[in-house]
């Protein structure tokens, strides 16, 4: 069981071969690496579901290998297309997740991928960035040092809301207990990839992109960043997994104002909670959670409502199909928003 969706496992994968189980989207959700929240979000993982698939078979047909196998309606496996009505089923292939070990210096040792040869996740994750939007940790980075601003391909400082000369592609660690940015040396290292895999991850992910700014663009909405997962299959052949192109794993906008739950986190940016983890982490950025005192307050009601109709209203208008019935529009929902967060 995750933060926000649900694991079954059909079978288990192995070291020759790929398993097979389904992913149950909750109404769950989770920001700043907390866990689940307070509030349910009515509609949210049916929502995520059915606009998962839709890239996700976009990606096939464009001859992008995934784990993807379908939807699941009456205990039977389906295409989009063959639906009734929404789902939160979806079944995939399952590779195995090979931990890192945590060493006594509180320091993770990723020696386990020394000696494996496939059929495993990558333990990283891959951020492409089309743009620095209002909240983006990119400004942090900068300030500290981490990264420079000819790696953005920038001479100067930037302001929120610049968007890049060309898409910068990122990478963090995804099996450690918070995130954490690295350099693609170190991510090579870690994850034991050659130069060939690292380029074809970096291929992969600059033509998915490509393709979700389209469908956004589409519905006038901005992708401005996203991230993706990848496994190696039994051949050593590099496969997309988990989710992508919802409002879980995009940050989209809509004239400045975001569509994803990047909504809730500038809701509870202004929170005593949030002040907190941002304390326990300079303090402690494995063991954080021990140090934060308070939890979370729940949602204002209407704006749990908003936020609710915000997943439907865009799977409703990426997928041109209506998915949920009597959903304002994304432009009329985003409008109201406006009244709870500062943009």
């Amino acid at each position: 069981m995750g933060s926000v969706k649900d694991l079954t496992v059909l079978d288990s994968p192995t070291r020759e071969y790929p398993g097979r189980g389904r992913f149950v989207f909750s109404d769950r959700y989770s920001v700043f690496d907390w866990g689940e929240m307070p509030d349910l979000i009515k509609q949210k993982g049916s929502a995520l579901c059915i606009a998962a698939a839709h890239f996700f078979e976009k990606l096939e047909k464009d001859g992008i290998s995934t784990h993807y196998l379908g939807l699941v309606e009456n205990g039977q496996l389906k295409p989009l297309s063959r639906l009734s009505q929404p789902v939160n089923i979806l079944e995939t292939r399952l590779y195995r997740v090979l931990h890192p070990e945590l060493t006594d210096k509180n320091v993770y040792d990723y020696k386990i991928y020394h000696q494996e040869k496939g059929n495993y996740l990558i333990p990283l994750e891959i951020i492409y960035r089309n743009a620095l939007p209002l909240g983006s940790s990119v400004f942090k980075r900068l300030r500290e040092g981490e990264l420079r601003l000819e790696d953005l391909g920038l001479k100067k400082m930037p302001e929120e809301g610049i968007e890049l000369s060309r898409p910068y592609l990122d990478v963090s660690t995804k099996l450690e207990a918070s995130d954490r940015y690295l350099s693609w040396q170190e991510a090579q290292q870690i994850s034991q990839l050659s130069d060939q895999k690292i380029g074809e991850i970096n291929a992969i992910t600059l033509r998915i992109n490509q393709m979700i700014s389209k469908e956004a663009q589409e519905v006038g909405l901005k992708n401005e960043d996203g991230k993706f997962e990848f496994a190696l299959d039994q051949n050593q052949h590099v496969v997309l997994v988990d989710v992508l192109g919802t409002l879980d794993e995009c940050r989209f906008t809509y004239r400045g104002i975001p569509i994803s739950k990047e909504i809730a986190r500038l809701y509870y940016r202004n929170s005593d909670w949030y002040r907190e983890i941002v304390n326990a982490k300079k303090k402690d950025i494995t063991n954080w959670k021990k140090l934060v005192k308070l939890n979370p307050e729940p949602l204002p009601p209407r704006l749990k409502l908003l936020i609710s109709w915000v997943y439907c209203a865009f799977t409703n208008e990426i997928t041109g199909r209506e998915w949920f019935k009597g959903i304002p529009t994304l432009r009329d929902i985003l409008e109201e928003i406006q009244q709870f967060i500062k943009v």
